[in-house]
């Protein structure tokens, strides 16, 4: 591939990110302006300010297009906002405007949200509003003309905060199954390459298996995002133990994507050095795909794996039955078999340790 095709392939990689980016985004996108849009609109014909300029503004800046922390992101920016607005009002009607008013009036916001205690975004928004009211002309409407649109947009953000949709939600069990399904993926290639004894075919497989870390970065902040909508929105509520079931499951299933990537190095090692493997243990990564993919199908039904118990078990019982080999490398991949399984159990409600006990001891 030439230099140009190279760049190309790359830019149009990039561009199906950022895609990708703003697709996930554009519900906090659309709420955000129609946020922004009512509050205007409530400043201006409600409560008849001319130009009303901090309302959309508090909206804005309260919302964000994070759903982490939420509701405190809000109610700390929407203050903060308004403390900042009030501060500048109150000393350049008093004050004028000017350099060392400038200095006084931010320092005073920081000061004050600092004994209110508050969290550093509060503290910021006072103290950038607060130089925006100063830097402005004062208003021809009345000091508290600003400060009441900042508590319009702060109240308008508030409300719009507890409006989510369920996409969020449904996040999680698609990155878990998302997961789940490249491990049953990788363990298919792992009994072709026992079966083939192929050391090319194994290190493809190997690369692939080293790619997989950012699909469980995903799935933590897909989890992240889900309880942070739980936490925002009153009306999802019921989700909440659903949701923080899905959260548990993001370890197991870090764990068995780095046991699966151990047994796939293990696998290419002992094809590489022309090592034999048995039979016998691609069959067992072979019905553990299988037993991977039903688990795949309850996530993706909504239901916890559960029903994927006895069989993984009755893995574990082959794993103890199998021949042993006097290679090290073929004895590091029924090992390693045995870790996934373990790792896997845990999806299906078991904890570690019980998992863990649950296998036979190898003879």
């Amino acid at each position: 591939m030439s230099d140009r095709e190279q760049w190309v392939a790359r830019g149009r990689t990039s561009m199906r990110v950022r895609l990708a980016r703003w697709r996930a985004k554009r519900w906090q996108i659309v709420q955000c302006a129609v946020a922004a849009a009512v509050a205007w609109f409530i400043a201006k014909h409600l409560l008849g300010h001319p130009t009303p300029v901090f309302a959309p503004i508090a909206a804005v800046a309260s919302l964000g297009t994070s759903y982490g922390q939420r509701l405190r992101r809000v109610a700390e920016v929407s203050l903060g906002v308004s403390l900042g607005v009030l501060v500048g009002d109150l000393f350049v009607a008093w004050l004028g405007q000017g350099a060392w008013q400038l200095a006084l009036i931010v320092a005073l916001a920081f000061s004050v949200a600092i004994l209110l205690d508050a969290g550093v975004i509060f503290q910021n928004q006072a103290a950038v509003q607060s130089i925006f009211v100063t830097a402005m002309l004062p208003g021809g409407n009345g000091i508290w003309t600003r400060w009441t649109e900042a508590l319009v947009g702060g109240a308008v953000a508030l409300v719009a905060a507890t409006a989510v949709p369920a996409a969020p939600l449904r996040k999680p069990r698609e990155q878990a199954a998302l997961v789940v399904s490249k491990i049953s993926t990788l363990l298919r290639a792992a009994a072709e390459v026992i079966r083939e004894a192929d050391a090319v075919h194994g290190m493809a497989v190997l690369a692939e298996a080293r790619s997989t870390d950012p699909l469980v970065r995903e799935l933590q902040a897909a989890a992240d995002e889900g309880m942070s909508v739980v936490a925002s929105s009153p009306f999802r509520l019921r989700h909440r133990e659903h949701v923080r079931a899905i959260g548990e499951l993001v370890e197991p299933l870090d764990r068995a994507v780095r046991s699966t990537r151990v047994l796939v190095r293990q696998v290419a090692v002992a094809a590489y050095r022309g090592q034999p493997v048995p039979e016998e243990y691609a069959e067992l990564a072979l019905r553990l795909a299988q037993a991977t993919d039903r688990i795949c199908v309850e996530l993706r039904a909504n239901r916890m794996a559960s029903a994927v118990q006895e069989e993984l078990l009755s893995i574990g019982e082959a794993t103890a039955k199998v021949p042993r080999s006097q290679v090290i490398n073929a004895e590091g991949v029924l090992l390693q078999l045995r870790s996934v399984l373990v790792d896997l159990l845990q999806l299906t409600g078991m904890g570690q340790f019980e998992a863990t006990d649950a296998l036979p001891a190898l003879a």
